[in-house]
C-alpha cells in the first residue's frame, strides 16, 4: 500500500505509480471529496473528454406492469 505525508503547508505528492496508472500530469484538475472519514481525488473531465463514453451500453429498461 502506498502512503503520502502531509507537508506543513498541507500539501501531498501523488506517488509516481499512481500518476502513471491514472495518466495524471502536472496542471491536471482533481475534485476533492471527503467521504466516510477518507479523502478521494477524482480527475475532472471536460464534456469533450466524456463524449461517447457510454457508447454501446444497453439502454433497455424493463417497465413494471402498471407503467406505460
Amino acid at each position: 500500500m502506498l502512503s503520502v505525508t502531509v507537508s506543513p503547508r498541507f500539501q501531498i505528492v501523488i506517488p509516481q505509480a499512481v500518476r502513471e496508472q491514472l495518466h495524471i500530469e502536472a496542471g491536471r484538475k482533481l475534485q476533492v471529496l471527503a467521504y466516510d472519514n477518507r479523502i478521494e481525488l477524482l480527475p475532472l473531465e471536460s464534456p469533450q473528454q466524456l463524449r461517447g463514453f457510454l457508447r454501446g451500453i444497453d439502454s433497455t429498461v424493463e417497465r413494471e406492469g402498471d407503467r406505460a
